[in-house]
């Protein structure tokens, strides 16, 4: 079936809940006509700006979008500087249950992918069909130990020098292609005016991506026989122009561990985002939500 894909006129619905140590901020956006579940579009530590452009794709389906906790408008209320997987898992489960109970389709990117994951592995009932896309799995690639350690000298980075520099290593790092040298971590710390950024340290330590959630997402260990035996229909995905890096590497290392190969998607690892976006972040929506909405109804 081919989908009438004028972009919806409505401003989406934004509610809220408080949940353990953060309030949760989400975005609907209705359609009446729909028999289908609700389509969740998430990423990590990427809110629910980033998949406006996607959600307009999708005016036949009720779609949800939601800032992660610590991520734009979705503020933690414990003070903690650190954001568990399992933390954001519970977080979707409440969401979930905040639109009336699952089960519900997701299409999650890099981060998200693995909190979605996760949430299967606890709550396989809340999901119908799952898109897992480019899950950056540090933890589940052939040059694990390497990675893991790239990933936790992120972290360090970030508490020793602040933002720009971590920033410009983990721009480095998720851009390299093939295995991750194993050292890494002892190269020289990147200039952030590379990629146009200040070495300025702000004396901030919150940043949701280097802060809050390194090394924890990558380095998720997931439950490979609760994925295998979930209700779920779990599809990963990989992108087409992201060949060898660690989000790519590692959507097809979980694949391979359940059972099944990834599916290739267009563009990049933010495929869905604008035509018009900056250099190096400029998608393909078009292309990128036809192959979603392919791959959702072939499990429909």
């Amino acid at each position: 079936m081919t989908a009438d894909t004028t972009t919806r006129t409505a401003e989406p619905i934004t509610k809220s809940f408080d949940a353990p140590g953060a309030t949760i901020t989400y975005d609907v956006r209705p359609s009446a006509a729909t028999t289908e579940p609700p389509l969740l579009l998430i990423g990590s530590p990427m809110g629910a700006s980033g998949f406006v452009t996607l959600a307009g794709f999708f005016p036949d389906r009720t779609v949800v979008t939601y800032d992660p906790r610590t991520a734009d408008r979705s503020k933690r209320t414990d003070g903690k500087l650190s954001t568990e997987v399992a933390e954001h898992a519970e977080d979707l489960h409440r969401l979930i249950g905040e639109l009336g109970g699952g089960p519900v389709d997701i299409f999650a990117s890099s981060g998200g992918a693995t909190n979605a994951l996760a949430l299967v592995e606890r709550h396989p009932g809340d999901v119908r069909t799952l898109v897992a896309h480019e899950p950056p799995s540090a933890a589940t690639v052939p040059d694990r130990e390497a990675a893991l350690a790239a990933v936790r000298d992120l972290h360090d980075t970030y508490l020793r020098a602040g933002q720009g520099v971590a920033m410009a290593k983990f721009i480095l790092l998720v851009s390299h292609q093939g295995p991750i040298p194993e050292d890494w971590p002892s190269r020289p710390d990147p200039d952030p005016a590379m990629f146009g950024m200040s070495a300025d340290d702000d004396g901030s330590r919150d940043d949701p991506l280097v802060g809050q959630n390194m090394p924890q997402n990558p380095a998720y260990e997931f439950d490979f026989d609760a994925l295998r035996n979930a209700p779920t229909r779990i599809v990963l995905a990989a992108s087409a122009e992201g060949e060898g890096t660690m989000a790519n590497r590692g959507a097809k290392a979980v694949a391979e561990r359940i059972g099944q190969e990834a599916m290739t998607f267009p563009s990049h690892h933010a495929g869905f985002l604008p035509e018009d976006g900056p250099p190096g972040q400029a998608g393909q929506p078009a292309a990128f939500a036809a192959r979603l909405r392919e791959v959702l109804e072939a499990g429909g």
